[in-house]
């Protein structure tokens, strides 16, 4: 077995994720170039297959060997038809050394046994044990904006902020979202956009990924025009129609405009209803709007964006981090700011999930349809208002919290 196999070679041995680029790439498509650590590779070997996958690499791109990667797993149940695993795995973003290299694909690996990958089997596919994890070494694009999109049903829905996609991905900001109705005819158009508050972002650094504030005159700017909007939707559409199916895409836009596509996997539960999606920027109606933010000071019909459909009542359980797991109980509507991927335990306790920030598009939403747990995001101030607020109701359908 060698120790590396180039992106472009990458087959469904090396795991869902490295087998998708890997037909992208061979179709032509705007993929950065990368190699695969096959899951078969012993420990002790990853150091001589990451030098010489580096140094490959390096030369294919014509950049430093040192130049900033990114090491994603690429796991035999990740990517698939039924179950996304979405988040579940590790991704270590900006690593600029061999032996930094070394340490990131080493985690990618582990992280198949620990407790979110664990849990997320278990409540996917009644099964928590091992999955084999091929690594993709992947050229870092140094992104001006980025986010997801999603295919299917004639609609290509895309969600986006400044800098890396982490912020999107991780529910850490409200993102600006346009949904694209694709024609024969004129090629696509625009039918709704919503500006959301874009507070932080995360960007490449020296050291890695660094979290900075987004300064105000960007938060509520669109981090996107339409003409770039539309070509991400075309982009969608021959992912889709080479894949087979709705796709679930995570791409990037340099500061040269250039698109890069990251990801591309089945969507594996479709999105709410359009009829939910909020209509215009500066509408009011929209749950991050000035005017719920003022209004937004009891239980009485918090709103937010219905990520996930479905209905459930339980008591509300404000989380602020790790340490206040223990405090869950099974039945409870887990409330916090946000949630990333080593929350996923909790999903298989609770009943709903409420968050402050987050788009449709994010790990916690997409996990969230998958198990069919009620999901309502982006609820302004919903940690401090249903603090002591007893049992709440969770309209996924709806996209508003009342009491229950």
């Amino acid at each position: 077995m060698p120790l590396t196999v180039p992106l472009d070679d990458a087959t469904p041995a090396h795991g869902g994720k490295a087998a998708a680029l890997g037909a992208l790439r061979r179709a032509g498509l705007p993929v950065p170039d990368g190699f695969v650590v096959p899951a078969g590779i012993a420990h002790a070997d990853l150091p001589d297959a990451v030098a010489a996958g580096t140094a490959a690499l390096a030369a294919r791109v014509d950049v430093p060997a040192d130049a900033p990667v990114a090491v994603r797993s690429s796991a035999a149940d990740e990517d698939g038809a039924h179950a996304s695993a979405a988040g579940q795995y590790d991704s270590v973003l900006g690593v600029a050394a061999v032996e930094r290299v070394v340490d990131a694909v080493a985690a990618c690996r582990a992280s198949a046994t620990g407790p979110r990958a664990t849990a997320y089997r278990a409540a996917t596919a009644g099964d928590p044990g091992r999955s084999d994890v091929s690594v993709i070494v992947q050229r870092m694009v140094d992104a001006r904006a980025a986010g997801v999109l999603f295919t299917g049903d004639g609609r290509t829905v895309v969600e986006a902020s400044w800098g890396l996609g982490e912020s999107v991905v991780q529910g850490a900001v409200d993102p600006d979202r346009w949904t694209v109705m694709l024609g024969p005819v004129d090629g696509g158009r625009v039918v709704e956009r919503v500006t959301g508050s874009k507070r932080t972002r995360v960007d490449l650094s020296p050291g890695g990924p660094t979290t900075r504030d987004v300064p105000a005159s960007d938060r509520d700017r669109p981090c996107l025009d339409d003409e770039t909007v539309l070509r991400l939707a075309g982009l969608g559409a021959t992912v889709a129609a080479l894949r087979g199916g709705p796709q679930d895409v995570e791409w990037a836009v340099d500061d040269a405009g250039t698109i890069w596509l990251l990801q591309a996997r089945p969507v594996t539960a479709a999105l709410p209803s359009p009829e939910r999606c909020e209509r215009d920027f500066g509408d009011n109606s929209r749950p991050n709007s000035p005017r719920n933010r003022a209004h937004n000071t009891s239980v009485v019909a918090l709103r937010g964006t219905g990520a996930s459909g479905g209905r459930a009542s339980g008591p509300a359980r404000v989380v602020h981090g790790p340490d206040d797991f223990g405090t869950v109980r099974p039945g409870d509507v887990l409330v916090c700011r946000e949630t990333d991927p080593a929350w996923t335990p909790l999903f298989g306790v609770v009943a709903a999930v409420v968050t402050e920030t987050g788009g449709l598009l994010s790990h916690a939403a997409i996990v969230a349809r998958e198990l069919g747990l009620p999901a309502v995001l982006g609820v302004p101030d919903a940690t401090a208002v249903l603090r002591d607020a007893g049992r709440v109701t969770v309209d996924g359908d709806a996209g508003d919290v009342r009491p229950a």
